[in-house]
């Protein structure tokens, strides 16, 4: 059987060796196919053209001249040269030089016109570029053909910007003679969009921006159709299977170890996931809530029904620090209820992953351990359960549909209960986690202390480090969340994807404000504090450099950590009293919400600190920072993120990592826009296609596709 050609390796493309092969594969990329999904991060904006006089301090920028001199090589050692040549515009003249590069001495004829797009250096009335980008413009032309928009891909060690763009303009060419779009044209028709070879050739080399949008417009809606797809097929193929009936346990007997009473919204919960587990048809629910509205005890005592059913239990979660603390407070209360626990994760020993496994799959109830808390370690070879009963997962969407689908598997299609920190409004849940039924918790625990937010400028910055020093010196603890890790992902000069939407081509921001780095801030805070403890935490980081950085915090043995947004989703740490989040105008609602909630765990009050980047913000961002300040019910936020945002910022990732992820789908560009409208489209427009052909036989393409991308057989659709 031929391969088709989006599963074809790289390799097959002139110039990707075994090296060029390795480079790829950190990127994810490892197919034709996954090339053509490697998307720009951005754009050089070479559209908007300046004269030389305009051009901006220190940023990039395009200019139009005319070759005045002829090329010249000057040696300033050995092996070591430079090329350079005059040219001009109206405005001025400017010294062109390239380094090591004698190979275009015969690229630029006098009287010749370019666009250059780089520094444009200015020392009086002098300019000077090193080495910059450079096309030639046809005689009698302004440069309009000239494409406005270049795109700029992510890297790794041993690919560069050109190697990248010429083995993408291969896999297009490769891919234009056998590509088959898998969306029919009625469908097509219906929601305006482009054809996939389109999409996939002007998202890589845009003619204008009127393409581009039509590119990403057609791709966000590929994502979200097939995510909805692969949803459907899911829920279907668990649905079908048989699971164990756990219609015991005593509730009262958990209760009665609690130093506190269940909330009724607890209570309601629990009920749900009684109900389901009482019945042989796998329970497939998702308990969403407010950070500190008791989820966990309701995942507790679903774990109670199973082992006094006779079943056993797991408890996934995204982080080996997480998974110790579920395992410290869990472990206590289960011990008391006679239940044997026992924890997972990749820093077990040998020996005792050994005996773990053994204890798991031992056929004796007598010998056997009850409930496992673990990492994604629980899915490694040889963990084995005798009589599986209930998976659950914590962080919901840490894990995609083949993750729940293989540990689904692994237990023979046990109960599977999934934990949301983030209080998603039901119809929104509904449609990012179709294949789950919900439970809101929607009552917060009596006593619970509201954190004290408020929203500042820079101008208030000395004024934050006292703050931070009376925080640390009354036994506090402080957490400092930047929204970049090393500085601004995209470059003067640049367009963002996130841009894309807007009628015209953005100039090159000159007003734009920088973005507070985590490594800078720290160093900074580091220097203006240095009696205090700080040290930084960003995902980039390797996960066991991460974990050990926040045990120390755990520890208190750091009073302040700087960190990304990597912290979001994180352990519970009852000493943290502030929470500081720069730039605060660039976060959503609900993810400003989830990071408000790290602090307000202990007795003592808490406070948020919102540091606008400006002192003046757009409206839709000043009319959020006000919401946070005013807000602190999770599910009202999220209703007005919903309304003010859209969809889009509860699927929106963040630069540390690429974790929503849903079978074979990853939010490539879902993730970086406003896109609720096509989230919309594509859920109803799957609803249709499944209600008129449940196998999806009358779209061979589509069903090829997702039977490639999702480990599921639409087969079972029919």
């Amino acid at each position: 059987m031929s391969i088709c050609w989006d599963e074809q390796s790289v390799t097959t493309l002139y110039g990707v060796g075994k090296a060029r092969e390795s480079a790829y594969a950190r990127l994810g990329v490892r197919t034709v196919g996954e090339l053509l999904e490697h998307y720009p991060r951005a754009y050089e904006n070479r559209g908007e053209v300046k004269l030389l006089a305009d051009a901006p301090i220190d940023a990039r920028c395009a200019v139009i001249l005319t070759v005045a001199t002829q090329p010249r090589v000057h040696t300033i050692r050995r092996g070591m040269s430079l090329l350079k040549f005059r040219a001009y515009d109206e405005s001025g003249s400017c010294e062109i030089t390239f380094f090591n590069q004698n190979y275009h001495r015969d690229a630029f004829p006098l009287g010749a016109t370019f666009r250059f797009f780089g520094k444009v250096e200015r020392t009086g009335q002098r300019f000077a570029m090193s080495s910059p980008a450079f096309e030639e413009i046809a005689p009698d032309s302004d440069g309009s053909e000239l494409p406005p928009l270049f795109p700029v891909y992510p890297l790794t060690e041993g690919l560069s910007q050109k190697q990248i763009a010429t083995n993408i303009a291969m896999a297009l060419r490769l891919s234009q003679t056998e590509m088959e779009d898998p969306l029919p044209a009625e469908w097509r028709q219906r929601r305006g969009l482009c054809t996939l070879p389109y999409a996939l050739r002007q998202i890589h080399m845009p003619e204008s921006m009127a393409a581009l949008r039509a590119a990403k417009k057609r791709l966000i809606y590929d994502e979200f159709l097939m995510f909805a797809l692969g949803l459907a097929a899911s829920r279907r193929q668990v649905k079908e299977q048989i699971a164990p009936v756990c219609d015991k346990g005593d509730l009262a007997q958990l209760a009665a170890q609690l130093p506190y009473a269940l909330t009724g919204a607890q209570q309601r919960a629990i009920e749900e996931i009684r109900q389901d587990m009482s019945r042989n048809v796998p329970m497939s629910r998702m308990i969403v809530g407010d950070v500190g509205c008791g989820k966990t005890i309701c995942a507790a005592a679903a774990m109670l029904f199973a082992v006094q059913s006779g079943r056993q239990a797991a408890l996934m979660v995204p982080t080996e620090i997480l998974a110790r603390q579920h395992a410290n407070e869990l472990g206590e209360l289960f011990d008391k209820l006679g239940i044997r626990s026992a924890l997972l994760i990749g820093a077990t020993t040998a020996a005792q992953k050994k005996k773990i496994k053994a204890a798991l799959s031992h056929p004796d109830p007598a010998e056997r351990i009850d409930v496992v808390i673990g990492t994604q370690a629980l899915l490694s070879e040889g963990v084995a359960f005798a009589a599986p009963g209930l998976v659950v997962t914590d962080e919901q969407h840490r894990f995609g549909v083949n993750q729940r689908a293989t540990l689904s598997e692994r237990t023979h299609f046990a109960h599977l209960l999934v934990m949301s920190a983030t209080p998603i409004p039901r119809s929104l849940a509904l449609g990012l986690y179709g294949d789950l039924d919900i439970s809101r918790i929607d009552e917060m625990p009596p006593g619970r202390q509201v954190v004290q937010t408020v929203v500042v400028d820079d101008s208030y910055r000395a004024r934050l480090d006292g703050f931070i020093t009376r925080q640390v010196e009354e036994g506090g603890q402080v957490y400092v969340v930047c929204p970049a890790i090393d500085g601004e992902d995209v470059e003067e000069g640049e367009l963002s994807l996130r841009d894309v939407w807007s009628d015209e081509i953005p100039r090159p921001a000159e007003e734009k404000i920088p973005l507070k780095s985590a490594l800078q801030y720290t160093k900074e805070l580091s220097e203006r504090l240095p009696g205090i403890s700080i040290a930084c935490l960003h995902g980039k980081m390797k996960p066991a450099e991460k974990d050990a950085i926040m045990q120390r915090f755990v520890n208190g043995d750091v009073k302040v950590l700087v960190s990304t947004t990597v912290i979001e989703v994180g352990v519970n740490v009852p000493n943290a009293t502030l929470m500081i989040i720069e730039n605060a105008e660039r976060f959503g609602l609900s993810q400003l919400h989830q990071l408000r909630g790290r602090v307000g765990r202990g007795k003592r009050q808490s406070f948020c600190v919102l540091v606008k980047g400006a002192i003046k913000c757009g409206e839709n961002a000043e009319r959020r920072l006000m919401t946070m300040k005013h807000q602190h019910d999770g599910f009202e936020i999220a209703r007005q993120d919903l309304v003010q945002r859209g969809p889009g910022d509860f699927l929106r990732g963040n630069a540390d990592s690429s974790i929503r992820q849903s079978g074979g789908i990853r939010f490539r560009l879902a993730d970086q826009c406003e896109d609720g409208d096509f989230m919309q489209a594509a859920f109803d427009d799957a609803k249709e296609m499944l209600e008129q052909d449940a196998g999806l036989a009358e779209y061979p393409q589509l069903r090829a596709r997702m039977e490639r991308m999702f480990t599921v057989d639409l087969g079972v659709l029919n």
